[in-house]
Parts: structure tokens; C-alpha cells; sequence
């Protein structure tokens, strides 16, 4: 069963906005966090735009998020959301789809402006992060990680 976070009020009107986020891991073991401009923590990723695959709106997120060039490993789920953005003045249900990057590296700077990045334990994480599709997503790295 897919999870599902946030309220559904049925009186509004929601427009989809899939999404695909990859939770990347430093050698310290921290989990890489963007921050939009309004303060809010999210994993890196985004919307699906046009025909793109889940995968290749990754490539492009963490491009435009991080400069980075990701390499996904496996696939942890996905996990609905419904929230509204004051920002866009709109009601989002928001599939998630999460995946983990094997590995990273950095090519460029970020494409995007206006986002700050960081590196944070995944109890941090779990504190910082606005969703609770990515703090599941987090839960479930978690539970699949070696130790």
C-alpha cells in the first residue's frame, strides 16, 4: 500500500504534480538536503516535466539543485502527498517517487539560483525535512541500509 501524507480536503481542487527525489549520502553517512528560499528543507528532486522518466527528472534536478551528476542504486517507493502551496497559491497532490544514488559526483555549479544545500545526519534530516513523503523516504533508506 502506497503511504499517504498530508490532509485531502474535499472541497478543493487538486492539481497532480508528480515527482521523483534520490537521497545522497556523503562519506560521513549525511544525506544531502536542498533548502528552497523560503526556508523549507526537502531531498533533492522534483517535478516530473513532459515526457521525462522518473530517472531523467533526477538527472535534471540534481543538476539544477546540487551540479551534481547522480548514478541511482535502488528504489525505495512511493508515497503520495496533498499540501498547499502558499507560494503558487495551488492544492498539489504530489506522487513521490524515491529513489537512493549509488553514488555522486559534483560537475558544475548548481544551474538553479536561490537554493542553499547541506549535508546532515539522517536524525537532522528527519527534523529539518517539510514532507512526509521525504521523511519516509529517509525511514526507508533506514530500514534497507547496512550497517
Amino acid at each position: 500500500m502506497i503511504p499517504v501524507f498530508g490532509v485531502k480536503e474535499t472541497d478543493k481542487n487538486y492539481q497532480a504534480r508528480y515527482a521523483a527525489y534520490a537521497i545522497l549520502i556523503n562519506e560521513e553517512g549525511n544525506i544531502a538536503l536542498v533548502q528552497a528560499p523560503n526556508g523549507a528543507y526537502f531531498l533533492p528532486g522534483g517535478e516530473i516535466e513532459g515526457n521525462e522518466t522518473k530517472e531523467e527528472a533526477i538527472a535534471r534536478e540534481m543538476l539544477e539543485e546540487l551540479g551534481y551528476e547522480v548514478i541511482l542504486s535502488d528504489y525505495l517507493g512511493q508515497a503520495d502527498e496533498y499540501f498547499y502551496s502558499r507560494h503558487r497559491t495551488t492544492f498539489f497532490y504530489n506522487p513521490g517517487y524515491f529513489y537512493f544514488a549509488k553514488s555522486w559526483k559534483k560537475i558544475s555549479e548548481p544551474l538553479e539560483e536561490g537554493n542553499n544545500s547541506s549535508w546532515e545526519s539522517p536524525a537532522k534530516a528527519l527534523e529539518l525535512l517539510k514532507r512526509g513523503s521525504h521523511k519516509w523516504a529517509v525511514e526507508e533508506w533506514l530500514k534497507k541500509k547496512t550497517f
